[in-house]
């Protein structure tokens, strides 16, 4: 049972994330996949390299890879994962935590949540989740600053 590999044309501008075409990594098959709705604790990936990444689900939220999301943090200068800054002057406003009322595969090259605040639009592929990787090892490999744990 081979897997052939097919490669996006240059002028593709997707090719970072992982088509359902493209033959996985170590380090972007996932070995096994736990969604923890229940607890609200997150989501905790095996890799099939033997690497173990924790989401929480506030910052899977804000790492949303959707066009809207990567849009809005394009325009204010922030990463996938990071919280979103109020406008100077501006008085907080309460929002509930971001949790996920469902969550279901998307092929074999991803997951997809369906958030509290009516936002289902994001597919998270494997791939994606593996380069935002919250753990200190990724981070210090990405240079990324910690923002998962805070």
């Amino acid at each position: 049972m081979g897997r052939s590999t097919l490669t996006a044309p240059s002028s593709c501008d997707t090719e970072f994330m992982q088509s359902p075409l493209q033959s996985p990594t170590a380090a972007t098959d996932p070995k096994s996949v736990k969604v923890n709705l229940t607890t609200g604790t997150g989501v905790d990936i095996e890799w099939a390299d033997g690497h173990v990444s924790h989401y929480n689900f506030v910052y899977l939220r804000d790492a949303c890879p959707c066009a809207m999301c990567e849009e809005e943090r394009a325009q204010t200068g922030r990463r996938p994962g990071d919280a979103p800054k109020s406008a100077p002057g501006t008085l907080p406003m309460f929002k509930p935590a971001a949790k996920p009322l469902s969550a279901e595969a998307v092929g074999k090259y991803a997951i997809k949540f369906a958030w509290n605040d009516n936002h289902d639009l994001g597919i998270y592929s494997w791939r994606f989740l593996r380069e935002i990787c919250p753990c200190g090892e990724c981070k210090a490999v990405n240079h990324q600053p910690d923002l998962a744990s805070e």
